[in-house]
């Protein structure tokens, strides 16, 4: 990790959405272990549940399911629709976050592993669907993060350029393989010391604690 690297000023800045923009976690686990017992297979812990669900599940549910994925993801895609927007909770300040870079005029979008149909019902819920040029979930390109589809699909249109002056922000280490892969800075949202051997051949280029860190980082003060 290089926390002092000089970074090119953003003209795009793409997004990761769970434990970035908002917290879902109550939602996503719920509905994990309701398709575990649905399959038979023991209940997972809260923590296992989040280091599995930085995976798209089209990529994890048949290392978990084996030849019973597609049945195992329709159970899922039933218990989180039921869910998922009655606990979505916004980050603390992330709403004014992206009204203030908008108003920057720097380009944001969303590159999740989140389901793309269920990713813009939640920032359509939350009013936020106006602050982003593309909001792109798993399926929505040929592959998902960390392979560099799902950002040339977020950049499509926008007249940007994948490069050193895209940021792609998130908090774990399949954004910063992401952003490696896709030749953008890659900055770590997360409080508290990350360690380098997390990321392993994809270290972030900055990391901020905060939103107030990032928006200070991208526009000066």
């Amino acid at each position: 990790m290089s926390p002092g690297l000089a970074l090119a000023r953003p003209r795009a800045i793409l997004l990761d959405w769970d434990d970035t923009l908002v917290d879902n976690w109550a939602s996503i686990h719920a509905a994990m272990n309701a398709t575990l017992a649905a399959m038979g297979l023991p209940a997972w812990t809260l923590e296992r549940t989040r280091e599995q669900a930085h995976r798209s599940l089209r990529n994890s549910f048949p290392e978990v399911f084996g030849a019973r994925w597609e049945a195992a993801r329709e159970v899922f895609y039933r218990e989180f629709a039921a869910n998922h927007l009655r606990h979505l909770q916004p980050r603390p300040g992330a709403g004014g976050l992206l009204a203030r870079l908008g108003e920057a005029r720097i380009y944001l979008a969303v590159v999740s592993n989140k389901t793309g149909w269920f990713l813009r019902e939640e920032a359509a819920h939350l009013g936020w669907t106006r602050h982003f040029g593309a909001i792109v979930g798993a399926t929505d390109a040929p592959e998902d993060k960390p392979a560099p589809a799902p950002v040339e699909l977020a950049l499509k249109g926008s007249g940007i350029a994948r490069g050193p002056a895209v940021w792609f922000v998130g908090d774990g280490r399949v954004d910063m393989e992401c952003a490696h892969r896709a030749a953008c800075a890659a900055v770590l949202l997360r409080a508290g010391r990350a360690e380098a051997q997390e990321f392993g051949p994809h270290p972030p280029d900055r990391q901020v604690g905060s939103f107030a860190e990032l928006e200070a980082l991208v526009l000066g003060g």
